[in-house]
């Protein structure tokens, strides 16, 4: 099995030649999800010339199974809950409380490392192409296209490097358009397919989109 990518900046270069048709457009916005999307939406955002910033999303675990999402919280305050599995799993309205208090300092704490006071973008109207480093099951990506929703974008563009083929497909019902470079069969996971896959720290978070911020290219 031979990886597919040398690293994430590598994945975002790659990739970044079949988004080309939204090079240049001032409608247009990339929104990385943190931390190893940011490497690659950055790659993203330099080709095609646009706007780079940070879309956090947190998945609201159930308070038993936390790998099963009952809702998500993201960027610009939005809180999305999956009202028929909250009812199904007789989750209590205190229960929702308390994880939503647990995950929304997280995703504070977050939005200050990488943004500072920096307002989450206007979106509304745009074209967004929402990246992270591939898709697995897809449930980070799944709740966070729910909750970008919410901010009333023209369009929503999910763009990965790599991913499972039936995830791949599940997100053309998602979103308005779905971009994944490699499918590869069998899969596995997604970190096979990089020559390195080290996590991204906060650090580099931050010091990316401070450089994406000071460009000319990215002005606007």
């Amino acid at each position: 099995m031979r990886a597919r990518f040398r690293n994430r900046r590598d994945a975002g270069r790659r990739l970044a030649g079949k988004l080309r048709e939204y090079a240049g457009r001032d409608d247009v916005i990339v929104l990385a999800l943190p931390r190893g999307g940011v490497p690659v939406g950055f790659e993203i955002a330099t080709a095609l010339q646009v706007p780079l910033d940070v879309f956090v999303v947190r998945k609201l675990g159930l308070p038993w199974h936390e790998e099963l999402a009952m809702g998500a919280l993201a960027s610009g305050g939005v809180r999305v809950l999956d009202e028929d599995l909250i009812r199904v799993a007789r989750v209590s309205y205190d229960d929702i409380e308390r994880v939503t208090s647990i995950e929304q300092a997280e995703l504070e704490r977050r939005e200050r490392r990488y943004r500072g006071d920096r307002l989450f973008p206007d979106v509304s109207d745009k074209t967004v192409i929402l990246v992270d480093d591939g898709l697995a099951t897809g449930s980070t990506m799944r709740a966070g296209v729910s909750a970008l929703r919410r901010e009333n974008p023209a369009r929503i563009i999910v763009a990965v490097p790599v991913a499972a083929p039936e995830t791949c497909n599940a997100f053309r019902d998602i979103a308005d358009e779905i971009v994944c470079a490699e499918t590869p069969e069998p899969f596995m996971a997604v970190g096979l397919w990089y020559d390195d896959f080290n996590q991204t720290t906060d650090d580099e978070v931050h010091d990316l989109l401070e450089q994406a911020r000071n460009e000319p290219a990215h002005a606007g």
